[in-house]
């Protein structure tokens, strides 16, 4: 009789904290599926109610992936071997041009590793923009030529095995540019400038914005694009453009954009010169709270992020 009783309570018990505790969610569409709590679906839906996803015409931006060579080891250098090129033959600067990992893009700040990217593109028809000839560049040929039979063989290749695939965004690589590192443990944008190029896996949006760049840093994009998709091991995300096209920004005036501008210019400025940043992100943090109407709990959610 005892134990009767006890299980009946404790059956009474766990009926009263999942009528406390649950919260409904719908999965009735073709996204991943993931369960929110109601404080959660409260926050995701005004960050929807509030702003335009990237991925609408409203922005006019493009996301895209960085430069895929198909095989790095001959298409991306380092400092020494550029100069050996450069030496053998002057015309080789033509086509090298400065690139950025995943690795060396931090949140508002990268690192140039000194590495290079033989820029040997396919060219573009479409756009009156010609095949590079690499026999005109005989230093940089013979660099490649050590790597032949690798480069012969690779599937991401252009019309010979001396040129990159053909890309149809080609210019973007050399604008203004928001990237950042396809997996990490939280966002980590930056603002990159029209020298750069970046390496794939890793995105880009083009242009790029320094009001974009303050929301997409911000706990609340993380918050809702982690909510798109899945956590792997040890807490890393994959920031995929099909999940981050997706994230809701306000539709500020140029005017309204302005404040928050100006202090990611100097969040950018102290980065270069190894200040601490976190008073100045967190201004920003509680401007868009405020746009996007946030109670203290939804804001003490947040903040967790």
């Amino acid at each position: 009789m005892h134990q009767i009783v006890c299980f009946c309570y404790s059956r009474i018990v766990r009926s009263v904290y999942i009528e406390q505790n649950s919260g409904g969610s719908r999965f009735d569409s073709g996204d991943s599926w993931t369960i929110l709590s109601p404080l959660e679906q409260s926050i995701k839906k005004k960050i929807e109610t509030f702003g335009v996803p990237l991925k609408d015409k409203s922005w006019g931006i493009n996301i895209n992936y960085g430069v895929k060579t198909g095989l790095n080891e001959a298409f991306i250098i380092d400092g020494a071997k550029r100069a050996e090129l450069i030496a053998a033959d002057p015309k080789s600067a033509e086509i090298i041009r400065p690139i950025l990992r995943g690795k060396d893009i931090k949140r508002y700040s990268y690192d140039f590793a000194d590495q290079w990217l033989i820029a040997a593109h396919n060219g573009n028809k479409d756009k009156d923009i010609f095949r590079i000839d690499v026999k005109k560049y005989p230093a940089v040929k013979k660099h490649l030529d050590n790597f032949f039979q690798k480069i012969e063989k690779r599937q991401d290749k252009g019309d010979t095995p001396y040129n990159l695939r053909s890309c149809a965004y080609w210019e973007d690589f050399s604008k203004q540019k928001i990237v950042w590192g396809n997996l990490c443990l939280k966002a980590q944008y930056s603002f990159v400038k029209e020298e750069f190029y970046i390496n794939a896996p890793s995105p880009m949006i083009v242009p790029g914005s320094l009001y974009l760049l303050a929301v997409m840093n911000s706990k609340i994009a993380d918050f809702y694009i982690r909510s798109l998709g899945v956590t792997r091991n040890g807490g890393y995300f994959e920031y995929k453009p099909m999940f981050v096209e997706k994230l809701p920004i306000p539709l500020l005036s140029n005017d309204n954009q302005k404040n928050i501008i100006n202090i990611v210019k100097k969040i950018i400025s102290a980065k270069e010169n190894g200040m601490d940043t976190f008073e100045l992100e967190t201004l920003i943090e509680s401007i868009l709270y405020s746009i996007f109407n946030f109670t203290k709990n939804e804001i003490q959610l947040l903040n967790q992020y």
